[in-house]
This record gives C-alpha cells, structure tokens and sequence, in this order.
C-alpha cells in the first residue's frame, strides 16, 4: 500500500484496521519462540482471504515481541515492559486516528498480554474519541473447542500444549522441532496444589509463572496432539473470525463520537 492509497483507506466508510500481536516467547522444547506471532499472522491472512473482496478492512505489520515476562526464565524469550508497550500502543494508535481511520482490532494470540491490550484500548478511546478499538483474543468465544479439545485442556492446557501444538503441526509441520511433546508433560503436580476455587486462570486467577509449573516451558499436556486436530482448529478459529469481521463491516459499530 503506498502513502495514497492508505489515505484513500482511511476515508473508506467503516475503514477498519486489524493489528496482529503475538510474542517472542518459549513455547516448549518443540515450538519455535515465534508461535503466537505465527498464529495472529496466518490467522488473520486466512480469515481476510475468505471474506469478500473490497471490503474495508486491512492487516497491519505484525507486533512480533509484546509482553511475556512470565516466560523470562526461558532463553529465547524476549519482552518488552508494561509501560513500553502500553507507550508503544498508544503512539501508534494516535497516529492511525489522526489519519481518519474508523476501527482499530487487537487481533492477539498471545494471552499474556490480554490485560494489557484491554487496559491500553480504553486509554486510546479517551485519547482518540473518534477511533473505535477491539482488543480480541485469538481464542476466545471459538464455539466448538470445547467439543474438539478435553475439558482439562481447555482448563489447564495454558501454553504449548494440545491445541497450540496440534494447530503448528497442521500449518506449519517443519516448524515443530523434534517429538518431544508426544512424552506427556503435564503442569509438574509437585508444585501446583491449588486451594478449591481457585485457579491458574478464569474466575480465580493468580499472576503465575512458568517456572512456577513447569520444567519443560509445556503448561498443559501435548502428548496426543496430531495435524488431523490442528486442521479442525484452525477451521473453527477461521469460521469464527469470519463470521465477525463480516458482521462488523456490515455495521455502524461500536458506537464512536463523530
């Protein structure tokens, strides 16, 4: 796109910018540190593909290193602190704005950062009252993976573990190192003993980190993971993109100050 044409974009009624974000982080001894950035990129390709053409809506330059210091125990893993995110966002978000833009979407694969997307999309909407901003998660709301992965996974299974692993190996086999993943490596049980109610994440949560649960970077187990799998997930996550980029672009939402 050159310098008119974003121009042309932004004047577009509804134009609609989506920003992947992913990370920089250990993924196990079998994904490469680059699996959520992975994900948010062809992802988002994919789903932009299936829709109809001359819709106004784009893909911007990936965010390939964002917030993961509960992975810093881990070489390989790179962050950036809170604040410089946040600055970074915020910059960047202003900018896009002032250029006439309607819609700004997280489009995030990484769940370390979800607070931080969510924090940041307020602050811009103070900032930038004419700029609507969704900060989504990759994973969530995706009917049917509850019926593709077990209820512990769903639960439990936090970081490269069934579902990450079985998605790489159906789009991206050569990228999964070695077999590691297929000797069971669940949350270490020595050092987890989580009171009732509460949980590493969802209603409960606490502020956990991985060497707080797991010697081998897997948080959940992979064992059974396999490409068949991965094809079904990336269907569901596709499907479900779809259907609301779709149903975005054919509304006046959400609601903005003129």
């Amino acid at each position: 796109m050159t310098w008119p044409e974003a121009s042309k974009a932004a004047s577009e009624k509804g134009s609609t910018l989506v920003w992947p974000f992913g990370a920089c982080e250990q993924h196990g001894p079998h994904l490469p540190l680059i699996t959520d950035t992975f994900f948010a990129e062809n992802i988002l390709i994919k789903t932009l593909q299936a829709l109809p053409e001359n819709l106004p809506i784009w893909m911007m330059p990936s965010q390939s290193i964002g917030f993961s210091p509960e992975h810093q125990a881990f070489p390989g893993t790179l962050s950036l602190s809170a604040d410089v995110l946040l600055s970074m966002v915020t910059d960047v978000g202003q900018q896009i704005a002032s250029m006439g833009f309607n819609r700004l979407v997280f489009f995030n694969a990484h769940g370390g950062q979800i607070g931080l997307l969510q924090a940041v999309s307020r602050q811009l909407r103070i900032q930038c009252p004419s700029l609507a901003v969704l900060p989504c998660f990759l994973w969530s709301g995706v009917p049917g993976l509850d019926q593709l992965l077990p209820e512990k996974e769903v639960e439990e299974g936090l970081h490269a573990a069934l579902a990450e692993t079985s998605l790489m190996l159906h789009m991206a086999g050569d990228l999964v190192r070695n077999d590691s993943y297929l000797q069971k490596k669940d949350v270490d049980q020595e050092k987890v003993n989580i009171p009732k109610g509460w949980s590493l994440e969802g209603a409960s949560p606490c502020a956990w980190l991985t060497e707080d649960l797991s010697s081998s970077g897997i948080i959940g187990d992979a064992s059974s993971s396999n490409s068949a799998l991965g094809a079904a997930l990336e269907n569901a996550l596709i499907d479900h993109w779809k259907s609301l980029f779709a149903s975005l672009l054919d509304s006046d939402w959400p609601p903005v100050m003129s």
